[in-house]
């Protein structure tokens, strides 16, 4: 089996295996957030791609969390921070989400055989998940606005590495090599070789820098948030891996 790296959205139509699992990854923070939501309980996940629809579920009643940005919408619950998802608030809730990167990247990808989530947090969840369907993998770097980031590529780096280990999995081109060099280069202190990024400036700027450590922090969540589609609805669930 074959894992690959596509390193922005917009190179998505290259990489489409109809067949493959996608791993849709925004470190910085949608599924990193998804991730520590499912760990917290929550019951399901509306992913949606545009501000205007996540208000319309907000007008019917549903909790909503939306983000552009890297700010919360003025009319959302939550925003895009893993640390607003706690138990209190979300266990056994059911959430529309929309942010600026990520939930964009899981429409683009709902085609595939299977789509899932993944993040440094529940990283040997996906990679786990990925060899029990013994499926080739796709990893979908969700970017900035269609731009390459270096934090999703270093998730992908990392599943890849991950998943080469176990002799199951091999590089299926270039870019799973670049990012899995990029990962092996620099996991030792991925705080200290993602200061200078765009990203970082970014929740810097606005006073979101506080959850980047745990966004970084690997396996403290053993669930996978995976998308079914329920009539023309995209619906993130929890498989739970151990």
């Amino acid at each position: 089996m074959k894992i690959d790296v596509c390193f922005s959205p917009a190179l998505y139509p290259v990489y489409h295996n109809p067949e493959a699992i996608v791993v849709v990854v925004d470190v910085f923070r949608a599924t990193t957030t998804m991730a520590a939501a499912f760990s917290n309980g929550v019951r399901s996940i509306r992913p949606v791609a545009t501000v205007e629809e996540a208000e319309a579920y907000k007008a019917k009643g549903w909790l909503v969390g939306a983000e552009r940005n890297v700010k919360r919408c003025g009319f959302a619950d939550f925003g895009n921070s893993p640390f607003d998802y706690t138990a209190e608030k979300v266990s056994g809730k059911d959430i529309v989400f929309t942010t600026t990167n990520g939930t964009r990247a899981i429409t683009i990808a709902k085609s595939a055989f299977r789509v899932i989530t993944g993040a440094f947090i529940n990283l040997q969840a996906v990679a786990g998940y990925c060899v029990r369907h013994k499926r080739d993998v796709v990893v979908l770097c969700s970017g900035w606005q269609d731009k390459v980031n270096i934090e999703d590529t270093l998730f992908g780096g990392a599943l890849v590495d991950a998943l080469t280990f176990t002799g199951k999995y091999e590089p299926a081109s270039d870019a799973a090599i670049i990012a899995r060099d990029m990962w092996m280069n620099n996991k030792e202190d991925l705080i200290a070789y993602l200061d200078p990024t765009d990203h970082m400036a970014r929740l810097k700027a606005n006073d979101l820098a506080d959850s980047v450590p745990y966004c970084l922090t690997p396996d403290s969540a053993i669930v996978v948030p995976e998308l079914v589609i329920e009539g023309d609805t995209l619906v993130l669930r929890r498989v739970v891996t151990i």
